[in-house]
C-alpha cells in the first residue's frame, strides 16, 4: 500500500495566516471532486485563505502553478494521471512532476503535490479522499504545502536569506 509508512497528516500552528492557490486539473471528475474536498478541508482547519482555478489536466498544472506563486504563500497542485496503453501516461507524470518542482525551488514558494499517478482507476478512487477511500490526498498535499509555508516563514521570517550573508561561516 502506498501509504505505508507515512506520518498522518496534520497541521501545525502558525497556518491561520496563510493564503493557498488550489489548481486543480479537470480530467476524472470523481476523484478531483475527492482532492478538491480533502485540500479545502485542511484549508479550512489551517483557519488559512484560498483562490482555487481550474485547469483542463495534470499537463496544465505547472504554468497554473507559475503564475499563482508570487501571489500566495503555497500552492496545492491536484490531479490524476491514470495508466493507458500508451506513453502518454509517462510523459504527462513527468512533465506535471519536474514541471511542479521547478516551481517550487524556482519560487521559493512550497507547492503541496496532489496529483495521483495510478495505474487503475480504483486505485485513483481509493486515494481521493472519498467515503470509502483509504487515503485522502488533496488533505494531504494541503496540508503539506500549508507546514512547509508555516516552517519556512518561521525560520527565514518570510523572506529567503541572503545567499552572501551566510558565505565563510561554517
Amino acid at each position: 500500500m502506498s501509504g505505508h509508512g507515512s506520518p498522518q497528516p496534520t497541521l501545525q500552528t502558525g497556518t491561520n495566516h496563510l493564503c493557498v492557490a488550489i489548481v486543480a486539473a479537470s480530467w476524472h471528475e470523481q476523484v478531483m471532486d475527492g482532492l478538491l474536498d480533502g485540500a479545502r478541508r485542511a484549508v479550512a482547519q489551517a483557519g488559512a485563505t484560498a483562490v482555487e482555478i481550474r485547469v483542463p489536466g495534470s499537463f496544465e498544472l505547472p504554468v497554473a502553478a507559475a503564475r499563482l506563486a508570487p501571489t500566495v504563500d503555497a500552492v496545492v497542485a491536484l490531479g490524476v494521471v491514470i495508466r493507458g496503453g500508451t506513453p502518454h501516461f509517462e510523459y504527462v507524470c513527468a512533465a506535471a512532476t519536474t514541471g511542479l518542482t521547478d516551481v517550487s525551488v524556482r519560487t521559493g514558494v512550497p507547492v503541496g503535490f496532489g496529483v495521483l499517478t495510478c495505474d487503475t482507476e480504483a486505485q485513483a478512487l481509493d486515494r481521493a479522499g472519498l467515503e470509502g477511500s483509504s487515503e485522502d490526498k488533496g488533505f494531504e498535499a494541503a496540508a503539506a504545502a500549508l507546514n512547509t509555508a508555516a516552517t519556512l516563514a518561521g525560520v527565514t521570517g518570510g523572506a529567503v536569506p541572503d545567499a552572501e550573508a551566510g558565505a565563510g561561516r561554517r
